[in-house]
């Protein structure tokens, strides 16, 4: 017999959310394709038809799981583009970005990271036009080939830093006041040498 797992607390089902708590420890351990439906509802203490009672399948748990990271995104891509200077645009996205990492450091990881949840995101979500939107924000509507390149090391470099365990000492307010200082580094604009070719334009579709 399935335990059940609704608890509604305020209209939000409880067993919803320690499944979601559960499968994320697990894809973070495992990763989405070594975390099986059985494997989550026995952490759980439940049988696998108590976890279709919720979820008809896995990348339906994997995008419930990034749902809150989806919707924090969207939201700093939506004050970002509220903002009317280039400069507060990119300040607005550096902070939220800053932000998601340090409240969500697996979930960020495991979006950025795992190639089952990469695909599953592409495929079966608002990520990628989400992504598109943080990038042009991020290097303005007609970047260059270096522009590009450094603002995709700085998504990719927050996940890394986000997981790192050298910096997991640090406190939110210092790993916040570093990741903002390091995205900045990366970003600016360097000057051309003395006779070097001009940057190379983004290249076309």
């Amino acid at each position: 017999m399935a335990v059940e797992l609704v608890d509604h607390r305020d209209g939000v089902s409880a067993g919803r959310e320690k499944l979601r708590a559960t499968a994320l420890d697990l894809f973070a351990d495992r990763g989405v394709s070594g975390t099986s439906l059985q494997m989550i509802a026995d952490a759980m203490g439940v049988t696998k038809a108590a976890v279709y009672h919720h979820f008809r399948s896995k990348d339906e748990i994997v995008l419930a799981v990034v749902r809150p990271a989806l919707d924090q995104l969207a939201e700093v891509a939506a004050v970002a583009e509220s903002k009317r200077s280039r400069s507060a645009q990119v300040e607005a996205v550096i902070g939220g970005l800053a932000d998601l990492v340090i409240e969500n450091r697996p979930l960020y990881g495991l979006m950025q990271g795992d190639p089952t949840c990469a695909a599953i995101l592409r495929d079966r979500s608002e990520y990628p036009a989400l992504a598109e939107r943080l990038m042009t924000l991020l290097t303005g509507p007609r970047p260059d080939v270096g522009a590009l390149m450094a603002a995709g090391m700085l998504l990719a470099g927050l996940r890394g830093a986000g997981l790192d365990p050298r910096v997991t000492a640090l406190d939110d307010e210092q790993f916040h006041r570093h990741l903002v200082d390091c995205s900045h580094r990366l970003l600016r604009p360097r000057r051309r040498p003395a006779g070097a070719a001009p940057a190379q334009p983004a290249l076309a579709e």
